[in-house]
């Protein structure tokens, strides 16, 4: 064997402890006790999980905060100021910034990545030539997709369309839409769908945020997503409006979700900062209780959004910590719904992208990541900090335990 990790706890066998043999980059044997020879590392019944997975994240608008203002802290300011910053964006400026979010996402744990990237007149292609210059530098460490997107309106900003074909054309995978800027909304779904499937690729909507349950677009995405045969290959994000849907309507809109197979990303982070901004008192927490559509047969996850930026003035990329984020503010508490939290970065995350040769069984990538926890409830009850992380087989990252240093 390349590698064997010794004493560990897998997810779903958290009471016996196991080995892993890993050989030319996949998880070759899982067994208690394995007989094989290679390099060791007794992990000393730590939890090992399958990488760590952002399914929605801003690499080209991360750590601006110094070029920003966020006096008022609602959504409508946080797009203009960032539509005046981007406009000194350089693909060198670009890099830099998503180099250094990346990097303490690689150090948390992440492995796979789906970016959010904006291109519109105001950008033009510069944010994308920055990131994807960031694709094969960490490639090493991380499988990065690029979802292309039009943050400032698609068919009420001339220029934006073409723009979007051409990112698909030379980096982005993915393609996503934000229809609440647009004059159109509809229309901005209608056009999104047609790109899809002119390059057979996946659709992730920026969608339906805002404060009240009303005229929701998810709707007709559904529509749109059984129209165009899409199911499984749509994903939505924030979706705050059903944070403040009764019973009945949430579960109607997770019964329609489930049946079309739109699957949902919530982001705890900056969901939480932005709504309720309207209110001033029993503000709302604005946050869409993904755990609950997935009694309803909904595939969902959590990722981190933005990362020092007017949307979200902080964040340390770690996905562990938008889990337990995520568990206090939707008040979670049993021990399955925990655990789901935990899935919602992991193996949910890789559903939503659909990644292959993802899991701990034999034959999938030793994509890896090792956490002080004995379970995966623990590790976000505990915020338990990322121990190793392999990529393919090899060691990325390694933390040493914290240690106190006793008087004699």
């Amino acid at each position: 064997m390349d590698l064997i990790l010794r004493n560990v706890r897998l997810i779903d066998a958290e009471q016996q402890t196991t080995d892993i043999g890993i050989m030319d980059g996949k998880i070759a044997d899982i067994r208690p006790n394995l007989v094989a020879e290679g390099e060791t590392i007794d992990l000393e019944r730590r939890l090992v999980s399958s990488g760590l997975i952002e399914t929605h994240i801003h690499l080209d608008k991360s750590c601006i905060l110094d070029r920003c203002k966020a006096d008022k802290g609602d959504l409508e300011e946080a797009i203009q100021e960032v539509a005046r910053a981007k406009k000194g964006f350089t693909p060198e400026d670009v890099y830099a910034r998503g180099k250094k979010t990346l990097e303490k996402s690689i150090l948390n744990g992440t492995t796979h990545m789906r970016t959010q990237l904006e291109v519109d007149p105001g950008i033009g292609l510069r944010g994308l030539e920055g990131v994807r210059e960031l694709i094969d530098e960490y490639k090493w460490a991380i499988d990065i997709e690029i979802c292309i997107f039009p943050q400032e309106g698609l068919l009420n900003n001339p220029g934006t369309d073409e723009l979007m074909v051409e990112a698909l054309k030379t980096g982005g995978s993915v393609v996503g839409a934000a229809p609440y800027t647009d004059t159109n909304p509809h229309g901005q779904i209608d056009r999104v769908f047609e790109i899809a499937r002119e390059f057979d690729i996946d659709v992730d909507m920026h969608l339906d945020f805002g404060p009240d349950p009303d005229d929701l677009d998810l709707l007709y995405v559904c529509e749109q997503t059984e129209k165009f045969k899409y199911g499984g290959r749509v994903a939505i994000g924030h979706v705050t409006k059903l944070s403040g849907a009764p019973p009945a309507l949430l579960e109607r809109c997770a019964k329609r979700m489930a049946d079309a197979g739109v699957a949902l990303t919530v982001l705890p982070s900056t969901d939480l900062y932005l709504m309720g901004r309207h209110m001033d008192h029993s503000v709302m927490r604005g946050v869409t209780a993904s755990h609950k559509l997935l009694h309803h047969g909904v595939n969902c996850s959590l990722s981190t959004n933005n990362v020092l930026n007017p949307f979200t003035p902080f964040g340390d990329c770690s996905l562990v910590r938008m889990a337990n984020l995520y568990a206090n503010i939707c008040q979670v508490g049993t021990r399955g719904d925990i655990r789901e939290c935990f899935n919602m970065i992991s193996s949910r995350s890789a559903k939503l992208l659909n990644l292959k040769s993802y899991g701990l069984t034999p034959g999938c990538f030793a994509d890896l990541v090792v956490l002080d926890a004995t379970s995966a409830e623990d590790a976000v009850a505990e915020l338990a900090p990322v121990l190793f992380a392999f990529k393919r087989g090899r060691k990325t990252v390694s933390r040493a335990r914290a240690e106190l240093h006793r008087p004699y």
